[in-house]
């Protein structure tokens, strides 16, 4: 963990570094909001946006992996954790939103002004390593659903995905509000696609309700802790914590208290509807596996691919399939985006670094493609989803890292001012950053003893 803040100068800065430029600078404050008292809806359509982009990586393919294996292995009991992780999840936002909008800061820009120089490096190496996970999910998750749903090899699929840089690129060329509402459409589909799938999948309601209440098993099975930190892991992105932090300034609001307790306010409104969007996806996703594989005895199901090929005869609907390909091919567009996004605020935060954009994410994709394609042209589909639960392993590992600055940085009464974590806060979001760390070393324990 880190420690204790250093001490810096007066302008938040070390001694003889040139002071940090806002976050994302092209999109800073380019969103306007409405001024003036009695225009709620207004205001809340303006600060609509962040929050989608931060559920996207609490729906991204990795998700897939380690939800399917969950649910066709163990039924609904691990709906609990995917439940818990969502709610801390809309904890940790809120008070990601909160250090944007009160100190001006996103989370890389706040552990470099007040950590020395060797923990910010170790962190930001954790960060970086954090995303290359991510987006070995999302390469993976891409190459499966271009497998699918036009036969395209694996490997040739993972190397697909390097050219998606050109449709972040573009996006970006047309303003931070189009970049928002293309991730809402996308969202909007997958949504739909799994309405569908569950309507035609038929859950036992009975089983769901069970399935949302903690089971003990969950931390006395290794097998069941694996995929549950998986789980978290997978819902819980760390990089998430550093991309909230930051694109909630391209809101351009009132920059005294009111100003601020109110775009806190729809700011936190906005994280928290689109996380309960997640969650719905998230809990879709076992839910399905449960009600499909699971229930039929076919509890080794693990693979998205096998997912695919089974949906259609189980469920006996030829579209089932079809709409599953397409949600995943959604989902791991999606992520892409927000992961680029995150790259480059973590880039730019810890290390006041600026590269062009189409560069950062042509390294950051190179990194995954490398691991990706030597293990889909070896190993085949399951190697792949093996890669995938360890992926969000890694996440899961490299989470209280993320975690423990956040929770110290909106508890420390000179960075938050009057926008402090109360007591209650305090309790509730160390708690969350312990319970995060002694999951972990569970999971190390069981691993390697």
């Amino acid at each position: 963990m880190a420690p204790p803040p250093s001490t810096t100068t007066v302008s938040g800065e070390f001694e003889g570094e040139a002071p940090a430029r806002p976050s994302l600078s092209e999109s800073y404050r380019t969103v306007a909001v409405p001024a003036g008292r009695g225009q709620f809806w207004r205001k809340m359509g303006a600060f609509a946006g962040p929050g989608y982009l931060v559920a996207v990586g609490y729906m991204d393919p990795g998700n897939w992996a380690t939800d399917l294996a969950g649910g066709s292995a163990f039924g609904y009991t691990l709906l609990s954790v995917i439940l818990f992780s969502n709610i801390m999840a809309m904890i940790l936002q809120s008070l990601c939103a909160k250090l944007g909008i009160v100190a001006g800061l996103d989370l890389a820009q706040a552990c470099r002004q007040n950590y020395p120089r060797p923990i910010r490096w170790a962190l930001w190496f954790l960060c970086e390593l954090a995303i290359i996970a991510c987006d070995l999910a999302e390469v993976i998750g891409t190459a499966i659903a271009l497998q699918l749903l036009f036969g395209i090899p694996l490997v040739w699929g993972v190397v697909i995905t390097a050219v998606d840089v050109m449709l972040i690129l573009a996006l970006q060329r047309f303003g931070f509000r189009k970049l928002e509402a293309f991730i809402v459409a996308l969202l909007v589909i997958i949504a739909g696609c799994f309405a569908v799938q569950l309507a035609l999948a038929q859950p036992s309601i009975a089983g769901i309700a069970s399935g949302l209440i903690p089971d003990p098993e969950i931390v006395t099975n290794p097998a069941m802790l694996y995929i549950a930190i998986g789980i978290l892991g997978a819902t819980v992105m760390p990089h998430n914590l550093y991309l909230h932090s930051s694109i909630v300034q391209t809101r351009s609001f009132v920059q005294d208290e009111p100003g601020k307790r109110e775009a806190l306010k729809m700011a936190t409104i906005d994280s928290t509807i689109a996380l309960g969007l997640a969650f719905f996806i998230n809990a879709s996703i076992l839910i399905l596996a449960a009600a499909t594989f699971h229930a039929a005895g076919r509890t080794d199901v693990a693979e998205i691919q096998d997912a695919y090929q089974l949906l259609t005869p189980m469920l006996g609907a030829g579209v089932a399939s079809t709409l599953f390909a397409v949600a995943l091919l959604a989902s791991g567009q999606n992520s892409t985006i927000t992961g680029t996004l995150a790259g480059q605020i973590v880039m730019e935060g810890f290390l006041n670094l600026r590269f062009p954009a189409w560069l950062r994410r042509i390294l950051t994709r190179m990194l995954a493609i490398v691991p990706a394609a030597t293990v889909a042209g070896l190993y085949g589909q399951s190697g792949t989803a093996q890669l995938l639960i360890f992926s969000q392993v890694v996440l899961s590992l490299q989470l209280p890292f993320a975690v423990w600055p956040l929770v110290r940085f909106t508890s420390d009464k000179r960075l938050m001012g009057g926008f402090v974590n109360g007591t209650v806060m305090k309790i509730v979001a160390w708690a969350i950053c312990f319970t995060v760390i002694g999951l972990n070393v569970t999971l190390l324990a069981q691993t390697f003893l």
